[in-house]
């Protein structure tokens, strides 16, 4: 793969990364609910299931969610129903009394890595993505190394970002802003949360 290639495909991913969604809604809430790891754990969690995402979309087999209309659409009722779950937890948080009193942290780092992971693994328009994208970029002479790249950029542009998110959110002043209203940060975040599943299972 030549450099050109190569940049063409990183700032299609890095503009990807970027586009807001329930994938920051779910950093910046353990970043602000808990810490810095948390969203930090979260993102590259997510960009774990990014990276399989894209695997299996350079190696044929995310063409059988995008082929299969039932495929597709159970994983995005399930990606939709985990977005409600989580929409509904927020909500359920925010209605803590003393929410502001808790201490940061009240959940594991498996939790948010959790939550990240199973967000892009049940994004099946992740696999819609790649298609178009990798399809750009593939090519049957192609070898297994230029793949592999692929692969890796997405990956580390994925969880690159949203670690840049969770400290740019951790910033103490911006923080400690945050945390003083935290019940409205859980409010909003609930109801985009659960925005987002009925935009995701509504097409």
């Amino acid at each position: 793969m030549s450099l050109m290639l190569w940049l063409s495909l990183l700032l299609i991913c890095v503009l990807g990364a970027m586009s807001p969604g329930p994938s920051l809604a779910v950093v910046l809430r353990q970043t602000v609910s808990n810490s810095r790891g948390h969203g930090i754990a979260a993102g590259c969690a997510h960009a774990l299931g990014v990276g399989l995402w894209a695997a299996m979309t350079v190696w044929g087999l995310a063409l059988l969610v995008s082929r299969h209309e039932l495929a597709y659409q159970l994983i995005t009722w399930a990606g939709a129903a985990y977005l409600v779950w989580l929409g509904i937890g927020a909500l359920r948080h925010a209605a803590t009394p003393d929410i502001q009193a808790q201490k940061a942290g009240h959940e594991s780092l498996l939790s948010a890595a959790r939550s990240g992971l199973l967000i892009s693994l049940l994004n099946p328009k992740l696999a819609v993505f790649f298609t178009a994208l990798f399809s750009q970029f593939v090519s049957a002479d192609q070898i297994w190394q230029d793949q592999v790249l692929m692969v890796l950029t997405a990956t580390i542009v994925d969880g690159a970002w949203y670690s840049l998110v969770a400290v740019l959110f951790s910033q103490p002043r911006l923080l400690a802003w945050l945390r003083r209203h935290l019940k409205r940060v859980e409010q909003l975040t609930g109801v985009v949360l659960i925005g987002l599943a009925v935009r995701v299972a509504i097409p």
